[in-house]
């Protein structure tokens, strides 16, 4: 098959590192510089052109898009997706993930453990919103900042305060987040490829420095994961809609406290940490893929009015607690069950003789309409009075 990889940079490790796993596997492999595409946008007929000519075939790409040119580049992304190229990592994924207070946002919702995190715009909200995260010392992030630039951790309120407002006074958007000591100076980064964890490793900073980042002088140490921080890696991967991400997290008192998720993780101290050929994981998981393309269900399931996808909560004192799949009558309200989540277990095309269990959440595509009848009334969110503290 033919890939490209879209890399501003051909001499970096990780892009020469996928462009060798490519030839290994051999597969052509051409790095294109993701500036030097011009996007032809015309009814039924999507295409590129690159360097003024227009775009030979390619059977797949991988897509190492830097967070300077997002905008740009998960375009050229997009418009791979619609000449039906199959990708890494798709342009939504890679939006997404980008937009750290989207996808800390996304990954909350779903009782993934985060630092507890603030975003403010107003000046007088700024100290009572660090006071409210439980005060100082505190995170203070860009929210488009890589690499550990644009990270800061303030010692006080005041000087939160006085770093939050001078970071806003230049237009700059930022998440102040509260600062997980026991994790101070180390981190860990798993690398999910497809739904698994290829490679893990510890993340150690260099001397006093809080910030664990290879790039900053950090040393690399290879960890094996525990069922805990490999069911998180996976599930912040799937969320933000990324088949390969690097997911950092911290390692908190009660489990893991995610951070970042990359969707153009760097290759080079992971592999050399673990020894792992992350490389040729990502290029295989490709190849699968090219094989068996995912599809977009929004650009499809609008063909059928009526029909959709909904995820169907099962509360207490539901009538369909203890029955099977079968008896519980989806076929007969033309409805199909996908998946059925438990606890961090997914359980994908479930039988008709699988039962149902208060708290499932099951994934369907059927007709709306009779879907609704199984939604009972959400509950309404409890909040934690004034000073009250989270259980575990």
């Amino acid at each position: 098959m033919k890939f490209a990889i879209l890399s501003r940079g051909s001499r970096l490790y990780s892009t020469k590192r996928l462009r060798q796993a490519c030839k290994d596997r051999g597969h052509e492999a051409k790095v294109l510089n993701s500036m030097d595409f011009a996007i032809n946008v015309e009814e039924g007929y999507p295409d590129l052109l690159y360097k003024n000519r227009r775009l030979p075939h390619f059977d797949a790409v991988i897509p190492r898009i830097g967070a300077s040119i997002t905008f740009f580049g998960t375009a050229i992304v997009r418009q791979f997706e619609q000449m039906g190229v199959c990708c890494l990592n798709s342009s939504l994924g890679i939006i997404t993930s980008r937009d750290k207070l989207f996808s800390i946002q996304l990954l909350a919702r779903h009782n993934l453990g985060i630092p507890q995190t603030l975003f403010v715009r107003s000046r007088d909200a700024i100290v009572p919103g660090i006071e409210k995260i439980g005060g100082a010392p505190v995170v203070i992030k860009l929210i488009e900042g890589t690499q550990g630039i644009g990270v800061i951790l303030a010692d006080t309120n005041k000087v939160a305060e006085a770093i939050v407002e001078t970071l806003q006074s230049t237009r700059q958007n930022v998440l102040i987040q509260k600062f997980v000591e026991e994790s101070k100076g180390r981190d860990i980064r798993a690398i999910v490829v497809g739904n698994k964890v290829v490679a893990a490793m510890r993340r150690v900073a260099k001397g006093d420095e809080f910030r664990s980042n290879v790039h900053r002088g950090g040393r690399v140490e290879p960890v094996e994961l525990d069922d805990k921080y490999r069911h998180t890696a996976i599930r912040a991967a799937q969320l933000t809609g990324l088949n390969v991400a690097g997911v950092d997290m911290l390692e908190g008192e009660r489990g893991p406290k995610l951070m970042e998720v990359n969707s153009s993780p760097g290759l080079e101290g992971i592999e050399r940490a673990t020894g792992i050929d992350v490389a040729g994981a990502m290029v295989e998981f490709l190849e699968e893929q090219c094989n068996i393309p995912e599809i977009d269900l929004r650009q499809r399931l609008t063909m059928d009015k009526g029909y959709g996808v909904a995820e169907i909560q099962i509360l207490k004192n539901s009538e369909i607690i203890g029955k099977t799949v079968k008896d519980a009558g989806f076929r007969e309200k033309d409805i199909i069950v996908m998946s059925i989540m438990r606890g961090r277990t997914t359980i994908s095309n479930p039988k008709a003789t699988r039962e149902i269990f208060e708290e499932d959440t099951l994934l369907c595509f059927g007709k709306l309409e009779n879907m609704k009848s199984l939604i009972k009334k959400a509950r309404k969110r409890r909040r934690r009075p004034n000073g009250a503290k989270k259980t575990k």
